[in-house]
C-alpha cells in the first residue's frame, strides 16, 4: 500500500476515536519492526525521521526507505520528518518523497512561528503534503523545562497557520524512561472546544499506557510520538544478544533478534491507542 498524508491518517483517527503512534526511526532495522507490527495488526503508523535519524543517514535515501517499507505494507503508513527546525529542511523532505514533515518553531515568538509554518504550509499543500507545527515548548527529562502552551495562542496559531496537526505541551516531556507525565486534560479539552485540528503529543514514552488511551478515546489528540519506549526494547535486545553470544561480531547476526522485540512492543504500543 503506498504511504499517505498524516492529514489523513489523522483525520480518520479523529473521526473513529482512536490515536497514532509517530513511531521514531533510527535505522532499517526499527523501520522495518515498525511496519512489520502495522502489517501484523492492520494498524496504521507513522515512521519519522528525527534530527539524529537525519544526522545520521541522507535524507534523501529515508525518502526512498520509509517509501519502500509503505509499498511493501497493508495498511497506511505516514512518512513523517520530525522536528524540523528549518524551512530548509522541511522543503528537502517534501522534495525527497516524505508525506508529511514537521516544522518545529516552539522556540520561536508566536508571530515568527506563524509566519514561518504558514510559508511551509503553502509550499507543502501545493505537493499534497501535511505539516504539522508545535505551538508551547515540550522539554526534555534532565535536560530544558517544557513551557507549556497557551490557550490562546494554540487558537491563534491552529487558525493563522492553516496547519494539519498540531503539537501542544500539557505535561508530556520528551525523553522519560518512566511513565510518569500527568497530562493537563482540562487544557486540552479547552483547545479542541475551539478548534478542530488533530492535537499530537510528543514525548509519548512517559504517558502512562491507560492514560494515551484515555486521551485517543476522549479527545482530538490524534497523535503520539513514541522513541524513548522502543529504543529501550531495542537496547535491552541488542544487550541480552551480546552477552548471549560474545563471540559474535557481525552486526548483522547481532541486530536481526531485536526485530522481533521491536515488532512486539509496537504492537502492544499500537493497539493501546488504535481502532477496536
Amino acid at each position: 500500500m503506498t504511504a499517505v498524508s498524516l492529514k489523513r491518517i489523522l483525520k480518520d483517527a479523529n473521526k473513529n476515536k482512536y490515536a497514532v503512534a509517530g513511531l521514531v526511526v533510527l535505522g532499517w532495522d526499527d523501520a522495518l519492526a515498525f511496519t512489520q507490527a502495522a502489517d501484523e495488526t492492520g494498524i496504521p503508523i507513522i515512521l519519522q525521521a528525527g534530527p539524529s535519524c537525519r544526522a545520521h543517514t541522507p535524507v534523501p535515501i529515508l525518502g526512498k526507505m520509509f517509501r519502500y517499507l509503505a509499498d511493501q505494507t497493508n495498511t497506511h503508513i505516514c512518512c513523517h520528518i520530525d522536528h524540523g527546525y528549518t524551512i530548509r529542511e522541511c522543503i528537502e523532505g517534501i522534495d525527497s518523497g516524505f508525506t508529511s514533515v514537521m516544522f518545529d518553531g516552539s522556540k520561536l515568538s508566536l508571530k515568527e512561528n506563524i509566519k514561518i509554518t504558514s510559508s511551509i504550509v503553502k509550499k507543502a499543500h501545493n505537493s499534497k503534503v501535511s505539516v504539522e507545527g508545535e505551538v508551547g515548548f515540550v522539554g526534555y527529562a534532565n535536560g530544558k523545562n517544557s513551557k507549556g502552551t497557551l490557550i490562546d495562542e494554540a487558537i491563534k496559531f491552529s487558525r493563522e497557520s492553516n496547519v494539519d496537526a498540531m503539537a501542544i505541551s500539557v505535561g508530556n516531556t520528551h525523553l522519560q524512561t518512566k511513565k510518569i507525565a500527568k497530562i493537563d486534560f482540562d487544557k486540552i479539552q479547552k483547545i479542541q472546544n475551539s478548534i478542530s485540528t488533530p492535537l499530537v503529543l510528543h514525548g509519548g514514552s512517559g504517558i502512562p499506557n491507560q492514560t494515551r488511551k484515555k486521551l485517543a478515546k476522549e479527545t482530538n489528540i490524534a497523535k503520539f510520538n513514541i522513541g524513548t519506549e522502543v529504543r529501550m526494547a531495542f537496547g535491552n535486545a541488542l544487550k541480552g544478544q551480546m552477552k548471549k553470544n560474545p563471540l559474535v561480531y557481525d552486526r548483522l547476526q547481532l541486530l536481526k533478534p531485536t526485530i522481533p522485540e521491536i515488532t512486539k512492543i509496537t504492537k502492544k504500543i499500537i493497539k493501546n491507542i488504535g481502532p477496536k
